[in-house]
């Protein structure tokens, strides 16, 4: 197993939770701390409380990966006799990094809004409000014959020619390449000094623009050639979106008092606060973590049944009744579902490269309220 540092598991989350996914303005990636050290323990944390804190050093964790910032607004100081200022010199003291994820693990595939569709139940998810669109590239490559199924294979693998529901999309036209090694090289076909000709053949295929460096290393791998000819385009074609919140279908329909109640079990909270008659029929489920007051009006235009989300304002909670939508709010901590989810994603990552690192969630309960 290989020992990393604090770079090597951030690049690693940032594959599938890179920062460009991330709202304007959100204030996220590192924010206390260093990466440059040795890591052999990384909790995933909610929210980062002295408590979180504690609980860290006692499991001598050397980076926090949080899902709420801990400085959200710029500071003008930092005084340790306060709360958060206590908090950011335990971290320094036990040299503690804390990286934040916020809005762009929301967005990323398998983040906080999957993780509760996948939770909820709910089935055949789209994108409730589309924020980022990732660029497509085509690769074109000039392979010789015998290697055409060994490079093919290679750029599948890598995610290439992903369309759909499709896999390892190309296309290849055959044609004849033309080269002139000098007396430095050692080619694979043909000597130095002499004009060579090769039946070779054209592969085409098309990558997320965020795939390039895998996609180029996985075809000059595969490729016999010392000096390889390639080109990359890049596409006006649509590529896949990303974005706040999922909707999709229950298996079942149901009341909205047994979804309310399903949602209770479901995310593993005491309460909900609900909108709307608790006889009507639900089967079409929009979710959007944390505060999604802005996008109830979105769920109603995709035809949602029932929005479920947190903070939930009291007069947007009277609009939503005039036009018929139904709200449930288990708050905002249900945002908790990331801790296990992308601890779990890292571990499957990390043994994937072979990282000698253990990922933990943090038990700590950070929910501010209780209910009497």
């Amino acid at each position: 197993m290989k020992k990393v540092n604090g770079h090597e598991i951030i690049q690693l989350f940032e594959q599938f939770s890179p920062k460009k996914y991330a709202i304007e303005g959100d204030p996220i990636g590192l924010q206390i701390g260093r990466l440059n050290k040795p890591v052999q323990t990384v909790m995933i944390a909610l929210d980062v409380l002295e408590e979180v804190v504690d609980e860290a050093i006692q499991n001598n964790v050397q980076l926090i990966i949080a899902h709420h910032p801990i400085i959200f607004r710029p500071l003008k100081n930092v005084l340790t006799e306060q709360s958060q200022g206590k908090i950011i010199e335990k971290l320094i003291k036990h040299d503690i990094a804390v990286y934040a994820a916020h809005t762009n693990l929301d967005v990323a595939k398998g983040g906080v809004n999957d993780l509760l569709a996948k939770a909820l139940g709910i089935q055949h998810t789209e994108i409730l409000d589309p924020t980022y669109e990732e660029k497509l590239k085509k690769l074109v490559v000039y392979v010789p014959i015998d290697h055409e199924e060994a490079v093919r294979n290679a750029l599948g693998a890598a995610g290439a020619g992903a369309i759909g529901h499709y896999s390892h999309c190309t296309f290849s036209a055959q044609g004849t390449g033309r080269f002139l090694p000098d007396e430095q090289t050692t080619p694979y076909i043909g000597k130095a000094g002499t004009l060579e000709e090769v039946k070779e053949v054209r592969i085409e295929t098309i990558f997320p623009a965020k795939l390039e460096k895998k996609v180029i290393n996985a075809m000059l791998q595969s490729h016999p050639y010392e000096e390889v000819a390639f080109d990359i385009y890049p596409l006006e074609n649509q590529g896949e979106m990303l974005g706040l919140g999922r909707i999709g279908q229950l298996q079942e329909e149901m009341t909205l008092k047994e979804f309310a109640e399903h949602v209770k079990q479901s995310l593993d909270v005491n309460f909900v606060r609900v909108v709307g008659d608790l006889q009507d029929r639900i089967k079409k489920v929009a979710v959007l973590g944390g505060d999604g007051n802005k996008y109830f009006s979105r769920a109603k235009f995709k035809g949602a049944d029932v929005f479920v989300t947190g903070d939930f304002y009291y007069h947007n909670a009277h609009d939503a009744m005039s036009i018929g939508l139904n709200i449930v709010d288990p708050g905002h901590n249900v945002e908790k579902v990331m801790k296990t989810g992308v601890a779990e994603q890292l571990s499957k990552m990390s043994m994937e490269k072979g990282f000698d690192v253990k990922y933990i969630a943090s038990k700590i309960h950070t929910d501010p309220f209780t209910i009497i």
